[in-house]
């Protein structure tokens, strides 16, 4: 049985912060942003926004365009590092804000930037299991990336969430079972304590434990489909990788590049990688997200057909544990996404001044506590806390 991706969408904010924006207001020059980093924009989550808002944004998004009715769903599963709750899960707000029924699997994944893949891949084999019984699974990758201001992390947020529908008609990618290569270790490379909202984050010894995971990763995946020697990764039309900014992921291709032995590994960055950066570069760090905002940027954006075509998918959460799986591209895939029309979006997003996003960064300490009240018209909108409950706002009372 083929298994996959049937369809994928994808919600951001509608305001984003020019990166040469904040530099100069930080005295950095631009440059240490724009081409240390490699992103250009990061977008900013508006005080009436969250990781359950997001989240149920894309969900809809994806069940409306595969016309796939919320009673369809067996299976609901959002991986995320900025929850909203230590118990109730994000999930469960997005099964009642989308309308999904009571016959679902519901719960929440947890591990940094990897919890998406692991909600995935339980996914997949669930229904590989046969336990799906026909219906299909919804994995929604949704976080909000926050640094203090003026922290090393600031330039590095972001915000948004990939839903992700799977099932037995993967027309956007086939996911290969049994080859998944797993590297995972106890590490402090980077975490958020309870009492904190800002992650805390070891930066270069993060780094490095980002390129060991794709070490050990890789050359998990290699033992498992006995590999010829030589530049395997020339066997994928692409690469995508887990992006956290776009300079990281270029520093992960010449990893896996070495590790084939390649004496030039930047010369086929451009061909396997670039793609899959242009979208990241416009909306910073999702974390869960990441890795499948660079897929459907890379299926955006290159142009030689991909069909039928096998890729390559590196996902890494700190902690650690990261997994480089495979995929066959379908027929749909690269029109599916420039379907949604994310250029255009990205493109009509507003510009944030310095002042308007410190204000909005100072507004956001107090959303846990904040009293409902009233919330822009938006599809979905958190609209504060009703004595210890978060309620919020679907387009059913909009």
């Amino acid at each position: 049985m083929e298994v996959g991706i049937e369809g994928l969408s994808i919600a951001f904010p509608e305001v984003y912060l020019d990166l040469a924006e904040l530099a100069v207001a930080r005295g950095v020059a631009p440059g240490k942003y724009l081409d240390g980093i490699g992103t250009r924009r990061m977008a900013v989550a508006l005080p009436e926004e969250d990781t359950v808002t997001f989240a149920a944004r894309a969900a809809r998004e994806v069940l409306e365009r595969t016309g796939t009715a919320p009673d369809q769903i067996g299976l609901l599963a959002v991986g995320t590092e900025t929850a909203v709750d230590h118990s109730k899960p994000v999930a469960s707000f997005v099964q009642g804000l989308v309308g999904i029924g009571p016959r679902c699997r519901v719960f929440e994944t947890k591990h940094a930037c990897y919890g998406g893949t692991a909600a995935l891949q339980l996914s997949l084999d669930w229904i590989r299991s046969g336990n799906a019984r026909g219906k299909k699974a919804l994995v929604v990758c949704a976080d909000i990336a926050r640094y203090g201001i003026g922290t090393p992390g600031e330039p590095t947020q972001g915000a948004g969430a990939v839903a992700l529908l799977l099932s037995d008609r993967p027309e956007l990618l086939a996911i290969e079972a049994g080859t998944a290569g797993i590297a995972a270790v106890d590490v402090h490379d980077f975490w958020r304590p309870l009492y904190s909202k800002d992650a805390m984050v070891d930066g270069h010894y993060s780094v490095q434990c980002y390129l060991d995971a794709v070490s050990g990763a890789y050359q998990h995946h290699k033992e498992l489909v006995n590999a010829p020697p030589g530049l395997y990764s020339d066997h994928f039309a692409a690469l995508a990788y887990h992006v956290p900014y776009g300079k990281m992921a270029k520093k992960a291709h010449r990893q896996l590049r070495s590790l084939d032995g390649d004496v030039d590994p930047d010369a086929s960055f451009e061909r396997l990688v670039a793609a899959g950066l242009m979208m990241p570069a416009e909306i910073g760090n999702i974390y869960t997200g990441s890795l499948y905002l660079a897929l459907a940027s890379l299926l955006e954006n290159t142009k030689a057909p991909l069909a039928g075509r096998p890729i390559g998918l590196f996902s890494y959460g700190s902690g650690s544990c990261a997994e480089f799986y495979t995929g066959v591209v379908g027929p749909k895939a690269q029109q599916w996404v420039r379907d949604l029309g994310l250029p255009a979006r990205l493109a009509a997003r507003r510009s944030l001044s310095i002042a308007e996003y410190e204000e909005i960064m100072r507004a956001r300490e107090d959303l846990d506590r904040r009293p409902v009240g009233g919330a822009p018209g938006r599809d979905f909108s958190f609209l504060g806390v009703d004595g210890h409950r978060r309620t919020y706002r679907g387009p059913a009372q909009a």
